[in-house]
């Protein structure tokens, strides 16, 4: 009679040890890791100290700035400078901020109109010319209001728009259009074309492919136009100058001179009134990185 030998059965370890096992085989060395702590707190320390010195500077009186035995820490908190500059006769402030948001939201929604076309096209189809329209897009860039000051204030008062928001929207929508197209043409021409032309054979018109199964796919791109461009035409200086005479038209990066005088400066309105100008990006890009980072990482895995 033949004897067969027992079988032997493999038994796998629990799952909790599998766990443990896997994240210590994974976890980075504690030296390594606190290396990348220090260069990161280095990063932050010279990132962040600028503007905390800033922000001190704003609460302080004219007098503890001006002291001849400064300190960093302001000896008495006079948060009401917060409050007193806006009703400074330097400059109608609180018009500066709403010029700054008009201006600034406006021409950041027409580049948006404009380049998101123009990028969907360039990238979908090959017309005569296509590279060089690419090419002069891209030269526009190389371009800067600061250089083109005075023909772009002969040109808008031959245009009757000299002083007025309209002329600043267009400026700053002119001179980030190219950066936005740039940017989305990108986007669309790593979707592959097969997309477009399914939606196509399903009866889906271009507007609607552009629209309802592009976007959804392009929008890391979009959101990175949109940021880059409104915070370009939120810290516009040179053409504002120029063009903008009225103070309540000026925007904020304007307004921020009329603090500095030729004999004297009040300069805890000049920390104050850039710690309000900063705010509102800090506060976009917050509420925007995580929505790019979902977007890069939308459908990565199915």
């Amino acid at each position: 009679m033949a004897v067969t030998a027992p079988a032997f059965e493999t038994i796998a370890p629990p799952a909790a040890s599998v766990r443990k096992r896997r994240y210590t085989e994974d976890q980075v060395p504690i030296g390594k890791l606190l290396t990348r702590m220090l260069a990161g707190l280095v990063v932050l320390v010279v990132f962040v100290l600028p503007y905390t010195i800033m922000f001190f500077g704003s609460v302080k009186t004219k007098s503890q700035i001006r002291s001849v035995d400064p300190t960093y820490f302001p000896t008495e908190w006079h948060w009401e400078n917060y409050l007193n500059m806006w009703s400074t006769p330097e400059t109608p402030l609180p018009q500066n901020l709403v010029s700054t948001i008009v201006i600034s939201v406006c021409a950041t929604l027409l580049v948006l109109a404009v380049a998101m076309p123009a990028a969907y096209y360039t990238a979908r189809f090959r017309f005569p010319g296509r590279m060089v329209f690419l090419f002069l897009v891209i030269v526009t860039q190389m371009l800067q209001p600061a250089v083109l000051t005075s023909g772009l204030f002969r040109q808008f008062v031959a245009l009757d728009l000299i002083d007025t928001w309209a002329a600043m929207i267009l400026v700053n929508a002119a001179f980030n259009l190219s950066f936005a197209v740039w940017i989305m043409h990108s986007f669309f021409a790593g979707v592959p074309k097969e997309i477009d032309e399914a939606a196509q054979i399903d009866g889906a018109g271009r507007l609607t492919v552009l629209f309802r199964i592009q976007l959804p796919l392009v929008w890391p791109g979009i959101v990175t136009a949109i940021v880059f461009t409104f915070v370009a035409c939120w810290n516009e200086f040179a053409a504002s100058l120029v063009i903008l005479s009225t103070a309540g038209n000026q925007p904020l990066s304007v307004a921020l001179t009329k603090f500095v005088g030729q004999y004297e400066t009040s300069w805890h309105y000049v920390f104050g009134v850039s710690i309000v100008a900063i705010l509102p990006v800090v506060v976009l890009f917050m509420l925007i990185e995580k929505r790019l980072v979902g977007g890069l990482t939308a459908g990565s895995v199915k």
